[in-house]
């Protein structure tokens, strides 16, 4: 049962992001960054865990280290605002995006963000995947067609570390952490070419991983060695889980190809060639460890139980599931007709 005071806070936690993205100057901008982060931390609470509130005091000093340097940054901008010196703007920029970059938790500014994640229930881990990465993005889709050189050594970082540190990972939430780490170079990629292709993306991204997350919270998976032995018994929601995870990996017959082949497509058009080759070969990393995940569904030697199981997919599980693995179908056929 949801308490009355998360779903308050969770009204608070979406209108600060509002506020964030519709204010007109960056001062309000700040107090709905604020607003968003105050009322998170209050649904990170869990009477029957200490790991959340590990993890709400380490998401605290991340995002207060963020926002201090965020209004530093609005500060040296109010400071200087009669100064017509164009070095002096391109710092004040490149603080104010350093600043954004570390609350959503892109490369170099990642080291919050993994181990926050590893504490969190999936409900709360998927409101940190999604819901709590648009207030930056918008505000950082402000300032990103200015310096590219920075923001391509951005993309870049993310998508190696992104895909090498997820690698060695065993514990889920640690692997969706990385994930989107990967998936936030691609975003910040479409944000420099195109806001409505970025819009798209994260759209997409959002409902694949919200397909996933809703399968792991139901059957109480947090490492991958739980996968082979909870889900062995019911071979249809084996293969939609693992289908997912290649959806999100952006294999062409799924959803998720879609959002990287727009981004790709307008990457070449403004003769970003470099970047969008870098982007699809570290993206191959990525794949390999949604592949590690998959490979049992795929080989003809595994165990299997002939018990038969009464769990099936609920029907929200079941809408986000269908859009995630055969969206891209209709797209296509909406766009030749």
């Amino acid at each position: 049962m949801v308490k009355l005071y998360k779903i308050m806070f969770f009204i608070s936690m979406i209108s600060g992001t509002f506020i964030a993205i519709s204010s007109y100057s960056w001062f309000s901008s700040w107090i709905g960054l604020e607003i968003n982060l105050l009322s998170f931390i209050v649904l990170l609470k869990n009477n029957k865990n200490k790991f959340p509130s590990e993890a709400a005091l380490k998401y605290f000093i991340a995002q207060a280290m963020g926002s201090s340097m965020f209004l530093f940054s609005i500060t040296m901008f109010l400071s200087s605002k009669n100064s017509l010196s164009s070095e002096l703007s391109m710092i004040e920029l490149i603080f104010m995006s350093t600043a954004l970059l570390l609350k959503m938790g892109a490369a170099p500014f990642h080291f919050w963000y993994p181990e926050v994640m590893s504490g969190l229930n999936w409900s709360n881990a998927l409101i940190l995947l999604t819901t709590q990465k648009i207030a930056p993005l918008f505000l950082l889709s402000y300032n990103i067609k200015l310096y590219t050189l920075f923001f391509s050594s951005i993309i870049i970082l993310s998508s190696i570390i992104g895909g090498l540190q997820g690698l060695n990972q065993m514990c889920m939430r640690k692997i969706m952490a990385y994930s989107s780490m990967n998936h936030m170079s691609w975003l910040i990629a479409s944000i420099m070419n195109s806001t409505s292709i970025s819009i798209i993306y994260f759209s997409i991204y959002s409902i694949i991983s919200m397909s996933i997350i809703l399968m792991l919270n139901k059957y109480n998976i947090f490492y991958i060695n739980q996968i082979s032995n909870i889900f062995n018994q019911n071979k249809k929601i084996k293969f939609i889980f693992m289908m997912n995870f290649l959806s999100l990996g952006g294999l062409p017959p799924f959803l998720g190809f879609l959002p990287k082949w727009l981004t790709i497509n307008c990457m070449i058009e403004n003769n970003h060639f470099t970047l969008a080759i870098l982007l699809i070969i570290f993206s191959l990393i990525s794949l390999y460890i949604y592949l590690r995940l998959t490979i049992s569904t795929f080989t003809l030697y595994s165990s299997e139980s002939l018990v038969s199981s009464f769990n099936k997919i609920n029907l929200i599980q079941s809408i986000f599931s269908f859009i995630s693995l055969f969206s891209l179908i209709f797209c296509s056929l909406i766009y030749n007709f």
